[in-house]
């Protein structure tokens, strides 16, 4: 019953723009502190952005900020991930995360975003 989708991966350019989106169902969304992460081939999963419920407090990694802005719209339950300027080193598998006081986990299963000229 519990579905985080994500979409919007895709092929682009280096210095171009995507934004990803993921729909969530099935649980309290507001409640939830929503993540994205990322994991590229041989590397371990790693945070890349955070948004909290109450308040909305984002957070950044370092190699993202500036460049990366987490938001969600609690009428869609939705979480979006929009990224500007991107470079090679941000091809990943990218994954949504729905997280509650860190006892209750959801994932989806990734989107692909690849940045190539």
């Amino acid at each position: 019953q519990v579905q985080l989708v994500e979409s919007g991966g895709d092929l682009v350019q280096p210095g171009g723009s995507l934004r990803l989106s993921c729909a969530a169902s099935g649980f309290a969304f507001s409640r939830f502190t929503m993540n994205w992460y990322r994991q590229a081939p041989g590397k371990e999963r790693e945070l890349v952005a955070t948004i909290t419920s109450v308040g909305g407090t984002t957070t950044y990694a370092d190699s993202v900020k500036g460049r990366f802005t987490i938001s969600r719209d609690n009428a869609k339950n939705t979480v979006y991930l929009q990224m500007n300027s991107l470079k090679p080193e941000d091809t990943a598998v990218y994954y949504c995360n729905a997280d509650f006081l860190e006892l209750i986990k959801y994932w989806g299963k990734g989107t692909l975003v690849t940045v190539s000229s």
